[in-house]
């Protein structure tokens, strides 16, 4: 029956089927990747690989379970502000069609695709090496941040954007200043397309590898300060198969992996909901 609707559209035919092979084929290679993975590490489960301290005998990724939380709470907690307010300014402050902006916005793209990698080797340079901090948890933190800044500034922008001229309108109708119109009316009404950004950020802090070796190190250890090195657990997966003594670790540590990234997406994902209710 509903072929019926594409009789005399044979191009349009060929693009729903083109559009549906596409869904079904990302659906299939994604449920592939998560069951190899649930297979291959949830036989090698096992509780020494929660022990509080890391050693040769358990291979324990619970350390890097703890810094991997601290490095995403800090990172979030300097690149959300930054991220949000500058996209404030840019849509609600800066006049509309400005070179600056246009300048602002090309170069936010434009390091939205830059290689992981070329961010840990400027961390490197400037963290670890000029200002002498070191393999430590804020050299991670501060590179992470800038990596995701960019993410975040454009979602934020995007969703202040999608947000109706007639708010503006009818908040300054009613008296209400620039100040109280955008942190009272368009803000909130943007919250969940700003929280959309959040989640895209944490899954590519939670994921990420190469700028941390450079920055955070791989010191198995609970990082016991700022200045203090500790690896996550992507990183503490890579050390792992790299090794090649701790191969059936390191699916264990994907499956922990996989499992922290759909817990936070599910969280977020929930206050996303609850916010836009409000």
């Amino acid at each position: 029956m509903k072929l019926k609707r594409y009789k005399g559209h044979t191009s349009s035919l060929v693009l729903r089927i083109l559009v549906d092979l596409s869904a079904l084929i990302t659906v299939v290679v994604l449920m592939a990747v998560i069951l190899y993975i649930l297979i291959k590490g949830i036989p090698n489960l096992n509780p020494g690989l929660f022990e509080w301290e890391y050693t040769t005998d358990n291979a324990s990724m619970m350390p890097a379970i703890i810094n991997t939380l601290l490095i995403t709470a800090l990172s979030l907690l300097i690149a959300v502000p930054f991220g949000i307010f500058s996209a404030i300014y840019l849509v609600e402050y800066a006049k509309r069609g400005s070179k600056l902006v246009e300048l602002v916005r090309l170069t936010t793209e434009t390091l939205s695709g830059i290689p992981s990698i070329v961010y840990g080797l400027f961390g490197y340079l400037m963290f670890v090496i000029a200002l002498e901090w070191g393999y430590s948890l804020l050299a991670g933190t501060l590179t992470l941040s800038i990596m995701i800044l960019p993410l975040i500034m454009r979602t934020t922008e995007e969703a202040l954007k999608a947000v109706p001229d007639s708010y503006r309108e009818g908040s300054f109708g009613l008296g209400a200043g620039k100040l109280r119109t955008v942190f009272r009316i368009i803000l909130p009404s943007a919250v969940p397309g700003i929280l959309s950004g959040v989640i895209l950020g944490i899954g590519r802090i939670v994921g990420e590898t190469a700028a941390l070796i450079y920055t955070a190190g791989t010191v198995t250890g609970v990082a016991s300060g700022l200045f203090s090195s500790g690896r996550t657990l992507s990183v503490h997966m890579y050390a792992l198969l790299s090794e090649g003594l701790y191969t059936n670790q390191a699916y264990a540590t994907a499956v922990i992996l996989l499992i922290v990234v759909i817990i936070i997406n599910a969280i977020s994902g929930l206050i996303a909901r609850k916010v836009a209710k409000k």
